[in-house]
């Protein structure tokens, strides 16, 4: 069996309730939801929250909420692999064995399906690998990136790179931060997502919106109308 995991806290302090707030008219939350069943790709898609009105939610969107998530596991500085450890081993128990596991962030509006599918096929066909996640490309040669200091001064992190051409240095990927498949035992026994085995599923800059801020999350609606307006 494969389990899709939506990890949605309730106690979001930057955009208070923000698991739950209208993102282009329909509860952010909705379109992992919607994704994770349109794929065809889980007997389960499931929401780990310990919160009652998210949990209510999220199962008149089409998920099932078998368990509350416990407090310990409900903080603000609790990071994502103890929590889709704690449901993998709360799944099988009520389930049986999972194949694997994908935790989808309930703040990713631009996920897909086809993004989905090939993350699990990245799986299935290389065993050799923990986890297989969503990644893109930084706009700019991180290789020449700036820090300011002391009144201003600018100064380079790598100044051996300041006239290196840009097309002749590494391009470099940071996480997407959509999705993030895994083996149940990686799920259950890591220590790591990026110093494990990883494949990364490349997104383009286009449809990849990190939503920490209410700036975040103006730019990304904009961005979100935006793609669908040139779809129709």
């Amino acid at each position: 069996m494969n389990f899709a995991i939506i990890p949605a806290r309730g106690g979001s302090k930057r955009i208070p309730r923000k698991n739950l707030k209208p993102f282009c008219a329909r509860p952010i939350i909705g379109y992992s939801i919607a994704v994770a069943l349109e794929s065809g790709l889980f007997s389960q898609v499931i929401v780990s929250t310990d919160d009652d009105e998210i949990a209510q939610v999220a199962i008149q969107l089409g998920a099932t909420v078998p368990f509350l998530r416990p407090p310990e596991l409900s903080g603000d500085l609790t990071p994502t692999l103890p929590v889709i450890k704690h449901a993998v081993e709360s799944l099988e128990h009520l389930y049986g064995v999972c194949a694997h596991a994908c935790c989808i962030y309930p703040t990713a509006p631009f996920v897909r399906s086809d993004d989905l599918r090939a993350g699990h096929e990245s799986l299935v066909n290389n065993p050799g690998l923990s986890f297989a996640l969503s990644v893109t490309s930084f706009p700019f040669p991180i290789q020449r990136a700036l820090k300011v200091g002391t009144a201003n001064r600018v100064s380079m992190f790598q100044p051996e790179h300041e006239v290196t051409r840009s097309q002749d240095l590494t391009p470099a990927f940071h996480d997407a931060g959509q999705f993030y498949w895994g083996t149940a035992h990686a799920w259950k026994t890591a220590t790591g997502i990026y110093s494990s085995p990883a494949s990364a599923v490349l997104l383009s800059r286009t449809r990849v919106q990190d939503i920490d801020t209410l700036e975040d999350w103006h730019h990304a609606e904009a961005l979100f109308r935006t793609l669908h307006s040139s779809q129709n």
